[in-house]
């Protein structure tokens, strides 16, 4: 996913913009290289270690340094390995901070219309407002380190579905009223759409024993 959104308030420094500027210029071998060996050594610290902390830090990361700062590492990675499943979460979370309002009232409108159990996986609190919005980013991230990554990876993906209907849903509602709204509500929910997918991938290849 490039992004959900080219509109990043500080701490979250990152925009499409950066994104596609950091594409070239360097080794692919090498970026690929450091990507995985990060993510991998970033799991095993966690895994091993005796210090609640340390999935407290990572959590509130990017609130302190911005999510660019890992974007340098992980966000050129495929969409269907660590690296890129753990720069997905982070964006996500990202983006439900920098607008939990929004990303709540999407949400909320995606439950309504949801036909799955998506939003029994997903596990958000209801009713489902900023604050809960934010809460259940929080937790999948946290998932990530201290329970099953699949299980986490599942939990965004449906919590990209659902938001990515609720954006379909309002788009066609202002389609006549508000065409540049309704265009960036459907590109909003092509992309969430797109990293459902991608999680979703990456939730069986760890369960396969194959996401490196």
């Amino acid at each position: 996913m490039d992004a959900v959104t080219d509109e990043f308030h500080k701490p979250t420094k990152f925009s499409g913009a950066k994104f596609e500027g950091m594409m070239g210029g360097e080794d692919p071998a090498q970026i690929s290289r450091i990507a995985h060996e990060t993510a991998q050594a970033l799991m095993a610290r966690v895994k091993t270690s005796a210090d609640p902390g340390v999935v407290d830090r990572l959590v509130a990361f990017t609130d302190e340094h911005g999510i660019d700062a890992i974007a340098e590492l992980w966000s050129p990675a495929s969409p269907h390995s660590l690296p890129g499943a753990l720069w997905r979460i982070y964006l996500l979370r990202a983006l439900v901070r920098q607008d939990a309002t929004g990303t709540s009232f999407l949400y909320v409108r995606g439950t309504e219309i949801a036909p799955t159990i998506d939003p029994v996986v997903a596990g958000a609190t209801s009713p489902t407002g900023p604050e809960e919005i934010t809460q259940l980013a929080d937790q999948i991230l946290r998932g990530l380190f201290t329970g099953d990554f699949a299980i986490a990876l599942e939990r965004a993906s449906a919590f990209c579905r659902i938001t990515a209907a609720g954006a379909a849903y309002i788009a066609d509602d202002v389609e006549f009223t508000d065409d540049q709204r309704a265009t960036d509500l459907t590109r909003k929910g092509l992309r969430l759409s797109t990293t459902a997918e991608e999680l979703t991938a990456c939730a069986r290849l760890w369960r396969n024993g194959s996401l490196d």
